[in-house]
């Protein structure tokens, strides 16, 4: 088993159908394999924490997901309830609209709201793009308003837009903010090549559904 590989694994379960025995199987394999994190929807965060307790698997909460397009009070209730709730890690979805219609100020307001209500409990941020649905000029504008407004990680996709993470999106990522900002690559990462080949275009955390059979296929390599 590849630690190394299993350490940049955040093993998600967002699905609306998702039950508390899927949470709890989710959290089960974190622990076995040592996954960074379970990411899961804010409902679950309790569970998850609980199930989680004293190991080094981290609960990560979705914010304003998938759209993006809850007013900024109601993503920073979202992040106080889940980091209250037991979460180390936000996922929040950028204002999609804001950024394509160019309204940069809104957008770097909406990531700021969230950054600072995360600060007072150290609790690391990541800021999903939704890539398939923005041009590449909008991509490196979110990522530099994201590193600007003290983001931890820029992130590609929810997993519900109309496409994932690709080498290219994650590569001109990692290029923008730098060697020192995360940068997560989620959606469509079903295999250990896929994990490869993002890691290689600068990837430095994983988001997927498949962690258990990326560990299992990293095992037998």
């Amino acid at each position: 088993m590849d630690s190394s590989l299993a350490a940049l694994i955040d093993h998600t379960l967002l699905k609306p159908e998702a039950t508390a025995a899927e949470i709890r199987k989710l959290c089960a394999e974190a622990r076995q394999y040592g996954f960074a994190s379970v990411c899961v929807n804010p409902y679950w965060t309790t569970l998850a924490a609980t199930e989680l307790r004293a190991s080094n698997v981290s609960v990560c909460a979705v914010v304003g997901f998938p759209l993006g397009a809850s007013a900024t009070k109601i993503k920073v209730a979202e992040t106080v309830t889940a980091i209250a709730e037991g979460a180390g890690e936000i996922d929040m979805v950028l204002n999609i609209g804001e950024l394509r219609g160019g309204n940069h100020a809104a957008v770097e307001r909406d990531i700021r709201a969230i950054v600072a209500a995360a600060a007072t409990r150290g609790v690391i941020v990541k800021v999903i793009l939704e890539t398939a649905l923005i041009s590449d000029e909008q991509k490196i504008t979110a990522c530099r308003i994201a590193k600007g407004a003290g983001a931890h990680f820029v992130k590609t996709s929810t997993g519900f837009g109309p496409g994932g993470a690709t080498v290219e999106d994650v590569a001109l990522m990692r290029r923008t903010v730098g060697p020192d900002m995360g940068v997560k690559a989620s959606g469509g990462i079903r295999t250990l090549e896929d994990c490869k080949q993002m890691i290689v275009a600068g990837a430095s955390r994983i988001g997927a559904s498949a962690g258990v059979k990326i560990m299992e296929a990293a095992a037998t390599a």
